[in-house]
């Protein structure tokens, strides 16, 4: 996708302990009316979603409108097959993140909001950044141990096949952080930074699985 095709609004899916980062792909079921209505729309058009996370329960927010933290990601849908019971399943593949400015007040039952683009123009970009897979070992293997100890199976060498910011977002994606962490490593400007923030958030847990043994 070029700058110039980027749209100025988009439909966004505020969905909660959910994030999509660019360059991964993610199934989705819809089965809500108002999302339906909204991959309908999206189908007609261009294809396109902004996943955003709701912040977390906040005492004056009504269900129905929550809070959206300003940074999402828009994907686009790549498959899309609808159920013997009226469900959507599709496939959405990671473009670009954005940051809302307004929200859009419309007719429609989902919600629409003005956006931009212009802080993760880098996403559209398939630039070398200058991390090697070597510099990373260490951070994998840390992540590894991490992953195996709440149960999550990965595919290393599948991963280790794929170009570096495709590996980085999957990990962050997938790994079992909380939900504000997933958000940190969403808003971090670069690979390189996300590399780090990934570095950081596995150094916490170390320590805090540290703390642990030491007092038993």
């Amino acid at each position: 996708m070029k700058k110039d095709d980027l749209p100025k609004k988009l439909a966004v899916f505020p969905l909660s302990n959910f994030i999509i980062f660019p360059r991964t792909a993610v199934p989705l079921n819809i089965f809500e009316p108002r999302y339906i209505e909204m991959i309908n729309d999206s189908m007609k058009t261009n294809k396109l979603v902004g996943m955003i996370q709701p912040k977390e329960n906040r005492e004056n927010d009504d269900k129905n409108t929550p809070q959206l933290h300003q940074i999402g990601c828009m994907g686009k849908i790549t498959t899309f097959k609808e159920t013997d019971d009226a469900r959507y399943i599709i496939e959405l593949k990671g473009i670009i993140r954005f940051e809302i400015k307004n929200e859009i007040q419309s007719n429609k039952k989902y919600r629409e909001c003005e956006v931009n683009f212009e802080n993760y123009y880098d996403d559209l970009e398939n630039k070398k950044e200058n991390i090697k897979f070597s510099d990373l070992e260490l951070i994998f293997k840390d992540l590894k141990s991490l992953f195996e100890k709440r149960g999550f199976i990965i595919n290393w060498k599948a991963l280790e096949k794929q170009s570096l910011d495709e590996t980085i977002n999957a990990l962050a994606m997938a790994s079992p952080f909380t939900i504000e962490e997933k958000q940190v490593l969403l808003e971090a400007k670069s690979l390189d930074m996300r590399k780090t923030k990934i570095a950081e958030i596995l150094t916490t847990y170390s320590f805090d699985q540290y703390n642990n043994t030491t007092i038993q």
